[in-house]
C-alpha cells in the first residue's frame, strides 16, 4: 500500500470500537468521523481515509476490498450498501434521506419531522462500481453493478448495469468493458 502520510487507526483500536461487523486489513484514518458505529459493518481490505463522516443512524454496510476516499459523506437513515470492489473518489455523498427543499415544509435536522417532509430511501452501490469525486447520490438510488459515474455528477434515479453515466442529472453516455471481471477472477484465485 502506498504510504501518504496517512494516520491510520491500529487493528487494536479499531477491535475496541463496537462496529456491527468488521472483517480484517481494515483501514480507516484517524480523522474519520464515525457516528452510531454500532450500525456499520465493514468486510475485509477495505480502506477509508481521511476526513470522510459516517452518520449510521440506519445500517451502513461496506463490502470487501472498497476503498474510500477523502472527504466522503454518508447520510445512513435509511440505510446504505457498498459491494465488493466499490471505489468512491474524494467527496463523494450519499444520501439515504434528504429534506424537501420546495418551500412546502420545513428543513433541517433542528426541526421536529412532523414540520418536515422527508425523502427517504436506502442506497445500493453495486459491485466494481467507481464514483467519481464530488459526486451526489440521492436516497432510494441503486447504482447497479459495473458502473462508473463521472466526477461532479448527480445521480438521481437508479441505473442500468455496465454503463458510464455522467452530469447533472447523471445519464448514461456508454457502455464500460466488463474486461474487470477477468482480472476479479486472477487477482482472487491468487
Amino acid at each position: 500500500m502506498t504510504d501518504y502520510q496517512a494516520n491510520f487507526l491500529s487493528d487494536v483500536e479499531l477491535r475496541t470500537l463496537p462496529f456491527k461487523a468488521l472483517g480484517s486489513d481494515v483501514w480507516i484514518d484517524r480523522t474519520v468521523t464515525l457516528i452510531n458505529v454500532e450500525n456499520i459493518s465493514i468486510g475485509s481490505h477495505t480502506r477509508i481515509d481521511a476526513y470522510s463522516i459516517f452518520v449510521a443512524t440506519g445500517e451502513i454496510f461496506i463490502g470487501s476490498y472498497v476503498h474510500i476516499s477523502a472527504s466522503a459523506y454518508f447520510a445512513g437513515r435509511s440505510g446504505i450498501v457498498l459491494e465488493d470492489f466499490a471505489n468512491l473518489s474524494s467527496g463523494v455523498r450519499l444520501y439515504s434521506i434528504s429534506d424537501d427543499f420546495s418551500g412546502n415544509s420545513l428543513t433541517n435536522p433542528m426541526i421536529p419531522e412532523r414540520y418536515k417532509a422527508l425523502t427517504f430511501g436506502r442506497l445500493t452501490i453495486g459491485r466494481h462500481v467507481v464514483l467519481g469525486a464530488g459526486s451526489v447520490v440521492l436516497p432510494g438510488v441503486e447504482i447497479k453493478e459495473g458502473c462508473a459515474i463521472g466526477a461532479l455528477s448527480l445521480i438521481k434515479r437508479s441505473t442500468e448495469p455496465w454503463g458510464i453515466y455522467a452530469g447533472v442529472p447523471a445519464r448514461r453516455i456508454k457502455d464500460r468493458s466488463r474486461d474487470l471481471l477477468k482480472l476479479e477472477s486472477e487477482f482472487l484465485a491468487s
